[in-house]
């Protein structure tokens, strides 16, 4: 297998699905000649033209406006959002228009659209540019979100985000972009609301999406040293959420640690945890554990923006304290 970083294997999974179905085209701000702020498009203006590869003024709400008409009439648009920031600029168009049309119609119209964002802090572009919002829209009825953690997740579940008949949010973490992982040459796809166990484990789960997934996996070796065995659990998708998965995990290691970039209030982390004691609390020898960013925005300074997130030793610290 061919190893790639994470943002050729998005690019990868676009050119397969432009190649195979000519309804997929492109829109957003920067994507035609500048290839996008991650370079995520980078040549496709030129392999397949204005008519697929769309640039726009800076107008998010005409983005994704103009992305749900279009998906309304039978096209598959990739629409991407610069930002997750900027999100809020068009929250009407996603949570009252792409969100309902489906269920408003009876079933009778579809929105198959894909929207691309990114989010999370981590390169010093503070409050308005760093924010971890996917809490937002897990709550919206109507939307799947996506939050791949690697290379081959990110191509295989984009590929399948596209082809879905319902609107997605496919978020992605800013600074794993670069990653690199081996992605098969061959075509694949990956099931949405289907986990990936990134390490077994026999003594405690770690709940951990996106970037997360890497501080999971770091603090999991460092406890192997001390003799515990952590599984690290990877939704990969958290609506649809695999959550048979998470508790046939935690009646295995009967220990759970959530973690979660976002701030805790109002989190994703939180509703999991009540999931999960809902649904196996028998099974549980300690209480769940958040770790999760700090209820702040998040700071310009470095040092600060930093101690705002979770890291892996905050994570080795939240399971010592359940062995």
């Amino acid at each position: 297998m061919a190893k790639i970083e994470y943002r050729e294997a998005l690019r990868q999974a676009i050119i397969e699905e432009m190649d195979r179905d000519s309804r997929v085209f492109l829109i957003g701000e920067d994507i035609g000649v500048y290839g996008g702020a991650f370079r995520v498009y980078k040549g496709l203006l030129e392999k397949y033209g204005p008519d697929r590869v769309i640039n726009t003024p800076i107008s998010e709400a005409a983005i994704l406006g103009a992305g749900v008409g279009a998906a309304l009439t039978g096209y598959r648009p990739v629409s991407e959002i610069m930002f997750i920031d900027f999100t809020t600029l068009a929250m009407d168009q996603i949570v009252n228009q792409a969100a309902k049309i489906r269920y408003m119609t009876g079933d009778c119209l579809n929105v198959p659209l894909v929207i691309r964002t990114q989010g999370g802090a981590g390169r010093g572009v503070a409050a308005q540019h760093s924010q971890s919002l996917e809490a937002w829209f897990y709550h919206v009825p109507g939307l799947k979100v996506v939050m791949p953690a690697t290379p081959y997740d990110a191509k295989g579940l984009l590929k399948a985000s596209i082809r879905d008949n319902n609107p997605v949010m496919f978020i992605e973490q800013k600074m794993i972009y670069l990653n690199q992982g081996e992605v098969p040459e061959e075509e694949y796809l990956i099931d949405l609301g289907k986990a990936d166990i990134k390490r077994e484990g026999k003594d405690v789960t770690i709940f951990a999406y996106s970037a997360m997934v890497f501080e999971a996996l770091a603090a999991a070796k460092e406890l192997e040293e001390e003799g515990i065995s952590c599984e690290v659990f990877d939704p990969r998708t958290l609506v649809p959420l695999d959550l048979q998965a998470l508790v046939d995990s935690v009646k295995k290691t009967h220990r759970l640690v959530v973690v979660s970039e976002a701030c805790q209030r109002g989190s994703i982390a939180s509703d999991v945890c009540a999931r999960v004691v809902d649904q196996a609390f028998d099974w549980l020898d300690a209480p769940v554990r958040v770790v999760a960013g700090l209820n702040t925005p998040i700071p310009y300074n470095s040092a600060l923006e930093q101690a705002s997130i979770p890291h892996k030793e905050d994570i080795a610290r939240a399971v010592r304290q359940l062995i």
